[in-house]
Parts: structure tokens; C-alpha cells; sequence
């Protein structure tokens, strides 16, 4: 009898196993919690089961986060069982550049390697790494003034790289449309709880009031938010420091995305490369660092 009840017990645990239901998924990291064996993530719409959302899932097996960091972009299986939901299978989404021509994109990764660009920095140091803090840095906006980032400590900030003359839509002009939709979300937090900078790396063409123009078509109240140029060696110094670099190419620069987001001591808290998110999801991963107890 009591192997009997043992197989019954069994059967029924394999059954549930059976009987849930699995959704296959994608977002981005927003936070992610050894502790509680969980990860917060802002997913993208699940047919048939949910809206694109931020939702917290836990996982089975804790190793299942060790290679997972906030604004990684993830594909997993979410398996929806009578009493708990549980994210499974979780695979990081490396970025792929389909965008640009792959012989312009061959020789950005030629010249790079020549040089050691992506490697480090001029200086010898490499990129700045998540969790590292990010030295203070001056430029100029689009209005002609002098700007510090020190100056936005106590605010959460997000940074990305653009030149104003980018003929791709996929390219700049996505990371300054993310950026917009960002500024409207946040709209009443700008300039006290968040900020953010749209650093050309085309500084001699990219003059305030070319910068200034480029912003009004993305923003009427630019609160918060700062389109930065400076000396072409401070802005290569700094883009570079970030894992962003540039090359002239029949005209054109070929170039990387990437966009970063710092804690309010800060500390950079996410790097996502490429353009694979939604503005939706970077505003989801601010407001989650805005969240944070200090």
C-alpha cells in the first residue's frame, strides 16, 4: 500500500509537471535576485497569455542567473502552472548588427582590433564595466553651456552615442526616439530624479546649435535632457570609455549602439548594446533603478 501511495504521489507530481502550460518569451533584465531565486524582467507582449509587462518570476535552479545582468535582452520559457509561474530555459540574446552593410561592419571589427579600440581606452584602461563607478566628465550642450556629470549626482542617468547626420532609422534615430519616449514618461522627474544625455561622437560637425536643432525634433521642453559635444579628443576619450567607437566609411560613420544607465552614485548599472528593446523597456529598467533604496 504504501508503494502504492508513493506512485500515486508520483503520478500526480508528474501530472502537474504535464499539465502546465509553457509560453515562449523575451524582455530585458531589470533586476535580477540570488536570494530569492527570482528575476524582474519587462517582457514583451506573450500571446495568448499577457500584455507586454513588468513581471517577477522565480526560477528552479538559482545558476540559472549567474550569467544575467540588468539590461541584458533574454529569450526563455515561461511554464504557468495552477499555483506559480517560473521562468525556465533562460538564454541571453547576444545583439547582431543587420542593420549596417556586413563589409562596413567587417571593417569596424578590423580596425578595432588593429587598434585595441574596444580593448581599452586610450589611456591603457579598459571600458568601464558594470558596477564600476564613472568619472566625472565635461562637455558642452546644446544650448552652449558647460555641463559636468557630477553635476546630476543624486540622479539616475542614462547616456547614449549618436551623430546627428545618421541616415539609418533603425540607429541613432531609434536610440534618441527611445530617449523621447523616455522623457515624456519621466516628465515630471526630469532634472530631479532623472537626466539624460545623448553624447554625439561626431563633435566637429555636431556643434551645439546643429545639437540644438537635432533636439527639437524629439523634444519640446528639453529638461533633463542633454545633447553633449566638446573637443573631438574628450568626446573620443569618453565614448570610448563606454565601449563606443567610430569610423568614417564612405561618407558615413560606422558605429556601434549602446546605452547606459547609472545608478544615482554614479555606478553603472546597465550597458546594452544594440537596438533590440524597446523604449518601453529602458524606461521600465529606469524606473526600477529609481526605485532602489540608496
Amino acid at each position: 500500500m504504501r508503494y502504492l501511495l508513493i506512485l500515486v504521489l508520483a503520478f500526480s507530481c508528474a501530472a502537474g509537471r504535464v499539465s502546465a502550460k509553457v509560453y515562449s518569451a523575451t524582455g530585458l533584465v531589470l533586476q535580477v535576485d540570488r536570494a530569492k531565486r527570482s528575476i524582474e524582467i519587462s517582457c514583451d507582449v506573450i500571446p495568448g497569455y499577457m500584455d507586454a509587462m513588468v513581471m517577477t518570476f522565480a526560477v528552479r535552479k538559482v545558476e540559472a542567473l549567474d550569467a544575467l545582468k540588468p539590461g541584458m535582452t533574454i529569450a526563455f520559457q515561461l511554464a504557468v502552472e495552477k499555483d506559480a509561474a517560473y521562468a525556465d530555459n533562460i538564454h541571453v540574446r547576444q545583439y547582431e548588427n543587420t542593420a549596417q552593410e556586413p563589409m562596413a561592419t567587417r571593417q569596424l571589427e578590423i580596425l578595432d582590433s588593429a587598434t585595441q579600440a574596444p580593448a581599452e581606452t586610450e589611456d591603457g584602461q579598459s571600458p568601464l564595466q558594470v558596477g564600476q563607478f564613472v568619472p566625472n566628465f565635461s562637455l558642452v550642450d546644446q544650448r552652449g553651456a558647460n555641463f559636468r556629470l557630477a553635476s546630476l549626482a543624486g540622479e539616475v542617468v542614462a547616456i547614449t552615442f549618436i551623430y546627428t547626420r545618421c541616415p539609418l532609422p533603425t540607429f541613432c534615430f531609434r536610440m534618441s526616439n527611445n530617449f523621447g519616449v523616455v522623457h515624456r514618461r519621466f516628465a515630471d522627474r526630469m532634472g530631479k530624479d532623472v537626466a539624460l544625455l545623448s553624447i554625439t561622437f561626431d563633435p566637429e560637425h555636431d556643434q551645439p546649435a546643429v545639437l540644438a536643432e537635432y533636439a527639437r525634433t524629439f523634444t519640446k521642453d528639453e529638461t533633463g535632457w542633454y545633447f553633449l559635444t566638446g573637443p573631438p579628443a574628450d568626446v573620443q576619450k569618453i565614448c570610448r570609455s563606454f565601449g563606443v567607437n567610430a569610423w568614417q566609411d564612405e561618407g558615413l560613420l560606422t558605429h556601434p549602439l549602446h546605452t547606459v544607465v547609472l545608478d544615482r552614485h554614479q555606478s553603472i548599472v546597465a550597458n546594452i548594446e544594440g537596438n533590440e528593446f524597446t523604449a518601453k523597456q529602458l524606461g521600465d529598467l529606469i524606473e526600477s533603478v529609481i526605485d532602489r533604496p540608496n
